[in-house]
């Protein structure tokens, strides 16, 4: 009995041991990292807002990426906290200025729109909201949502336009429980409103994919590969490339229908801005060469596109004597 103990004891240590360095040392960068894509592969998203936190000028920002990068397809979140500042008062001057400007370089779009859409908190109701019931808030969001396509729908450089983001995630951000009966009715919506194919999007890792993708024209996944939490700390997914189609095809989403819509490329910033952390912290979750590693592995995952994450900061880095990240990004439009 005593020997059984000790081989049982063994055992525990060597696995617990192998998945310890499996999260937190193995890189799991992919084995041939040579950037060779198909056409159109990539796309950008590009937040206005973060841009601003960051302490940019957004235009300057954004102007940059249209006559530097000159990527072909961009994603942008229209914010619901900058569209309606004051109640029933809409106004999208800022959104309409990146859609003309993108429109002069052959730009396709993705609009996000919604409650809950991209970059920290999650959600973006205004301020005039703080204090309402989820119900409420609800409700100016239809509300919102019909503005805001009526306002868009005769773009042409709109492709599609992304629902929420991450909508039934219940455990990042500072948003309330995900509701899947009110994310139909906004899918429902929109789908009224205008003809064009509506994405919605999932964690990519710690979720399942089947609500979404019922809903959904394009099903768009995120894609992390050094996450952090407080648990834990820094982390590594140990995933093939291969668990995302895997995944897709249990959900039966049709390869067509399959879109990256958030491939890490900047740091994991656990607490404050990105422009806080140290060059030690920063490369515990990014460096050059998990950036290359990370954009290779979306190539090999092999989805319909892949819109990359994080054109702000290597656009701060640039401006800060960094720019390797925006050299390489170059090369990928």
């Amino acid at each position: 009995m005593k020997k059984a103990l000790i081989v049982a004891l063994i055992i525990f240590v060597i696995i617990f041991g192998y998945l310890f360095y499996l999260l937190k040392f193995a890189k799991h960068y992919p084995s041939n990292i040579d950037l060779v894509y198909k056409e159109d592969y990539f796309g950008i998203t590009f937040s206005k807002k973060f841009a601003a936190e960051l302490g940019m000028d957004w235009k300057e920002v954004y102007k940059a990426v249209l006559d530097d990068l000159k990527p072909k397809y961009i994603r942008i979140p229209v914010y619901w906290d900058e569209t309606e500042q004051t109640k029933d008062e809409f106004d999208f001057h800022d959104y309409d200025y990146i859609f003309d400007e993108g429109k002069k370089h052959d730009v396709n779009f993705i609009a996000v729109i919604g409650w809950r859409i991209p970059r920290w908190p999650e959600c973006h109701a205004p301020k005039w909201l703080k204090d309402a019931e989820t119900s409420d808030t609800q409700e100016r969001a239809l509300i919102m949502l019909e503005k805001t396509v009526n306002h868009f729908k005769d773009r042409d450089e709109i492709q599609y336009w992304q629902v929420e983001n991450e909508p039934l995630m219940d455990f990042f951000g500072e948003c309330p429980n995900g509701d899947y009966e009110f994310l139909k009715k906004e899918v429902e919506l929109v789908r009224k409103l205008d003809s064009r194919k509506i994405i919605v999007t999932s964690s990519g890792e710690l979720t399942g994919w089947d609500r979404e993708a019922k809903i959904a024209d394009i099903f768009g996944t995120t894609l992390y590969r050094v996450v952090w939490n407080p648990w834990f700390r820094y982390s590594r997914y140990p995933f093939p490339a291969s668990f995302y189609g895997w995944k897709a095809d249990l959900y039966e989403i049709p390869k067509e229908n399959r879109m990256i819509m958030e491939l890490q490329l900047e740091p994991w910033s656990p607490e404050g801005s990105l422009t806080e952390l140290t060059q030690k912290e920063m490369t515990k979750s990014m460096n050059i060469e998990q950036f290359q590693a990370n954009i290779q592995f979306a190539i090999n995952v092999d989805f319909a596109q892949t819109y990359l994450w994080g054109v702000e900061w290597w656009y701060w880095e640039y401006k800060h004597g960094e720019p390797q990240y925006w050299e390489i990004a170059k090369t990928l439009f």
